[in-house]
């Protein structure tokens, strides 16, 4: 109709450093959501990106092209894509075109993997801030590599770009530890995975880096770098192993959960049925026999627990 104020759409902005996972995941999330009936449209916003494994409903590439910006202007990959980003933002209304006719979709965009995009560039902050004001309502969906858990070091480092990453991009935002099917190949961790998904009492690490030569004369800076962590109390991270259905589904909640997406009946009937192929007959798709839930703070309402889950709970009370 005529004059009518468009429907509200949901998306995620997948973030991270080159190397994360970030177009693996939105081709494993992408089916996923296919799998439930998600209408989803996949938009690649890195110019960079070549040989893309998913089908492609809008890619940037069409409005700019980073070899052509390296060659014309005399910049390397890191400057072409800031470039590039820039370029997009002048230029919003070839994206909002290309988004309009695909409203009704969930959208996945898979963002170039600049970590200065992320911290304190302003091109991709201004390009999501155009997005809410198109009704557009996105998730950052942040990846970072598991394997940094292995190195107290390097684990630190991660935390302050998560946090910078956070106050900077100003989106809901879920942190992920990606690939955590290959996170026995990068060696063994000082702490349980709980120490490194909950961000907790950062002074262990500190203890851990105590006993390296050379950190050992950094520890005052570090001291101060998890001070100021532990300060904003913002960083925690959601394992992801892309491979695992459940594991995609406890991310597809915290997303949902943070930009306010509610799914319907049909598609929870349909994520029940997959969860239930997945894990046995036995399976119940409820807060009591999935902790996961809970801990992710899914409110009951949303779910549709069995007669049988129903019964425990009021046994209880």
């Amino acid at each position: 109709m005529a004059g009518a104020a468009p429907a509200t759409a949901f998306g995620q902005a997948v973030i991270g450093p080159p190397g994360s996972g970030k177009t693996t995941y939105c081709l494993g999330m992408s089916e996923f959501l296919r799998s439930l009936g998600r209408r989803v449209a996949v938009v690649n916003l890195d110019p960079a990106n070549e040989g893309l494994p998913y089908e492609c409903a809008v890619d940037v590439g069409e409005l700019v092209g980073l070899g052509d910006v390296m060659d014309a202007l005399c910049l390397g990959p890191n400057g072409g894509l800031l470039y590039c980003m820039e370029y997009l933002e002048a230029n919003l209304d070839w994206l909002r075109g290309k988004l309009d006719s695909l409203r009704g979709y969930y959208f996945l965009f898979d963002c170039p993997g600049q970590v200065e995009l992320c911290t304190h560039h302003g091109a991709l902050r201004s390009i999501f801030s155009q997005m809410a004001q198109w009704d557009l309502r996105l998730t950052a969906v942040h990846l970072v590599d598991s394997h940094y858990c292995t190195d107290p070091a390097k684990f630190i480092s991660v935390l302050c770009t998560s946090l910078a990453t956070m106050l900077h991009i100003e989106l809901p935002h879920v942190n992920l530890l990606s690939k955590m099917d290959l996170i026995e190949h990068y060696g063994k961790l000082a702490f349980n995975l709980d120490y490194y998904t909950e961000v907790l009492d950062l002074s262990y690490l500190l203890d851990h880096l105590a006993s390296d030569p050379f950190f050992r004369h950094y520890r005052q800076l570090n001291e101060k770098l998890v001070q100021l962590i532990e300060d904003y109390s913002l960083v925690s991270f959601i394992p992801l192993n892309i491979q695992d259905k459940e594991s995609i589904q406890r991310v597809l909640q915290a997303v949902d959960k943070a930009n306010g997406y509610c799914f319907g009946v049909q598609e929870q009937r349909s994520l029940e049925a997959m969860m239930s192929a997945a894990m046995g007959a036995d399976f119940h798709f409820s807060s009591l026999d999935t902790p996961s839930l809970s801990t992710l703070g899914i409110q009951e309402k949303y779910l549709a627990p069995s007669d049988h889950s129903v019964e425990q709970e009021t046994m209880k009370l």
